[in-house]
């Protein structure tokens, strides 16, 4: 009796300790707070957990595991599991997904961003650039083509953006200062006391980001059609724990990211609606920016950035030419053009 107690004792040890192995728990960090920018990311982990009865959960921390600017190197040593970031934080880290960043790329919607970052993240160069930080791409954060808020009268015209102080990152930052504006990176979670404090004249963010860090409770105006760009930024997973992931954990990572993406655009599309009313409701001014205006920016700015970055890469051994026509015939491909 003695023994057969001893070996049913040491089976459901066995099984406890099985049990516990197969547990697997993530941690996230993001920054700010929840928002449609971070919905994916939500619906990762609520999907993730459902196909896994709850085997593999995911611990979203918003700023409560790093900084946002140094969520890649957090990453890099295994500091945490998985972490959104954007290029433009630190263009030097991950130079390959600055492609993204360039000033009138043409993505129009938030699907052929979605096309294009992806097929972008897919090329063995970019794969390579942040394998150097134990990073493997996961999803990108869609976000639509920034606009800038501001204070005071409107600027309507590329003469007015000359010594305009804007809040802006990665090319978006390169394409004002190409028409004589003065970036600043600040974070996007400093970028309210900047605009209130008179650090910045301007912010440039999506919709979401204007709502979620209050800039657009400060503001005049709004540009609604100036469309200079957008920032990437991807959701990344730290390569260690990513391989050491069981195959059904895995697969249930993998398959979940085509159904949090849809999530995310379908979440965002709701807010886009509501965009109009909200502007309404804080008395904010309409800026439509003139075609002409658009014309003269997109020439000084596009052309001569888009050179310089792909000699800048070409320096550094990057295959520039080649991903920024990825980005083109992604988008041909995605429009059904032949």
């Amino acid at each position: 009796m003695k023994r057969f107690l001893t070996g049913t004792a040491c089976t459901v040890l066995s099984f406890a300790f099985v049990g516990e192995a197969i547990a697997t728990e993530w941690n996230v960090s993001v920054w700010g707070k929840r928002r449609a920018f971070t919905e994916h990311v939500e619906k990762l982990a609520e999907l993730v957990s459902e196909k896994t009865n709850g085997e593999f959960t995911m611990n979203v921390s918003y700023g409560g595991l790093s900084k946002n600017r140094e969520n890649l190197d957090g990453i890099s040593i295994g500091a945490f599991e998985m972490a959104q970031f954007c290029a433009g934080y630190h263009r030097d880290k991950n130079p390959t997904i600055t492609v993204l960043e360039l000033p009138f790329l043409g993505v129009s919607n938030l699907e052929e961003e979605v096309a294009v970052s992806h097929a972008v993240y897919d090329h063995p160069a970019v794969q390579a650039d942040l394998g150097r930080w134990n990073a493997k791409l996961l999803m990108t954060s869609p976000m639509p083509q920034y606009n800038i808020v501001g204070t005071g009268d409107p600027r309507d015209e590329l003469s007015e953006f000359s010594g305009m102080r804007v809040r802006a990152t990665g090319g978006l930052g390169q394409a004002f200062e190409a028409v004589g504006g003065v970036p600043t990176s600040v974070t996007a979670t400093e970028a309210y006391n900047a605009m209130e404090s008179g650090v910045v004249d301007t912010v440039a963010f999506a919709q979401h980001a204007h709502l979620s860090f209050r800039t657009i409770d400060i503001a005049d105006w709004w540009t609604e059609n100036l469309n200079p760009g957008t920032v990437n930024c991807p959701v990344v997973v730290n390569t260690d724990a990513y391989d050491s992931l069981s195959d059904e954990h895995r697969a249930a990572l993998d398959e979940s990211v085509p159904e949090a993406i849809d999530h995310y655009l379908a979440n965002y599309a709701e807010l886009i609606e509501k965009w109009e009313s909200i502007l309404d409701e804080k008395n904010v001014e309409r800026v439509t920016v003139s075609d002409e205006t658009i014309s003269e920016f997109r020439s000084v700015a596009a052309d001569p950035i888009r050179e310089q970055w792909i000699k800048d890469m070409d320096a550094q051994g990057i295959p520039g030419q080649e991903l920024y026509d990825l980005v083109q015939d992604t988008l041909k491909k995605t429009r059904g053009e032949s």
